[in-house]
Formats: C-alpha cells, sequence, structure tokens
C-alpha cells in the first residue's frame, strides 16, 4: 500500500497515512448518469443493502436467497452487480477453469462473499483473499447472514 506523509502540527513529528482511493466509478441508474463515486461510496451502499436484506429477511436462509436478494438490492440502487462471476486461474500463462466465482462483483471494483453459515472461519477469509487475488481488486466483503445482528457477521477485506 503507497503512503504518503503529513506533518504533526502539534507535536512536530512525521505521520505515515494510508493513501485515500481517488478513483472514481460513474453510477448510472436507468441509463442515466448520476454522479461519480469512489469506492468507499460504493462499499457504504452495499452495506446499506446488506442491511435490508438482513432486516427483511433475517437469518436461516440458503445461501443463494441472500444472493439473489442482495443482488436485486445493488441493481435497484443503482449498482452495476455481475453475480457468479468466473474466474480463471492463470498458470504459466495458460487460463484454467478451476471453478472459482464470485458471488457478486459490484462495479468491477469490490469482491462481496455471502455465507450462511454458523460461523466464519479462517478458510472463508483465505476464499475471499483468493478471489481479490485473482480478480485484482483492492476490496472485498465478507458477509454471513446467518447471525442474528449483521454487524457481527461482516468482515471488510483489503488487499
Amino acid at each position: 500500500m503507497y503512503c504518503h506523509t503529513r506533518l504533526d502540527i502539534k507535536k512536530g513529528k512525521r505521520k505515515f497515512l494510508p493513501q485515500r482511493d481517488t478513483k472514481l466509478f460513474t453510477k448510472e441508474h436507468k441509463g442515466k448518469t448520476i454522479k461519480k463515486m469512489n469506492r468507499e461510496e460504493i462499499f457504504k451502499i452495499i452495506l446499506d443493502c446488506s442491511f435490508k436484506v438482513h432486516s427483511a429477511l433475517g437469518p436461516g436462509l440458503l445461501e443463494s436467497a441472500y444472493n439473489e436478494c442482495l443482488f436485486y438490492d445493488l441493481i435497484e440502487s443503482g449498482l452495476k452487480a455481475e453475480k457468479q462471476k468466473p474466474l480463471p486461474l492463470v498458470y504459466k500463462q495458460v487460463h484454467l477453469d478451476a471453478g472459482y466465482r464470485i458471488d457478486i462483483l459490484v462495479e468491477n471494483c469490490i469482491v462481496v462473499e455471502i455465507k450462511s453459515i454458523d460461523a466464519l472461519a479462517d478458510i472463508h477469509m483465505a476464499q475471499i483473499l483468493t478471489y481479490l487475488k485473482l480478480s485484482e481488486c483492492r476490496l472485498g466483503l465478507l458477509v454471513n447472514f446467518n447471525v442474528l445482528h449483521l454487524k457481527d457477521g461482516i468482515k471488510r477485506v483489503v488487499l
């Protein structure tokens, strides 16, 4: 991650701060350009849609139900989303179909991996990290809908 420095005026020391992501994405809804958003604004919309889905459905359903509902809400909010996006594995300049599929890819920059399980494990974090590397995205969201409070089932993943 690239960093920039800032002089802390109060203490006279330099601090290293993470560089802000300033890449903008154009949001279109029903063919009309609405505004340009950065990844953080898109991420907030994804979180809002996730909370709406969990509030409406609650825990206990299959992963596919949450996937379809979240996909529908993302499209309704005007974001470009693709579900079950295949990811090829490149090995020695050969594209292999290894069966990797991203649950939802939003605006070609954020990977959303949906789960409906008792608890998230390290293997689920490894899975989304693999998807981020293969897709060359930097930001991911791991969401477990099978929890009483959705805030306990959300993991933000940054490469």
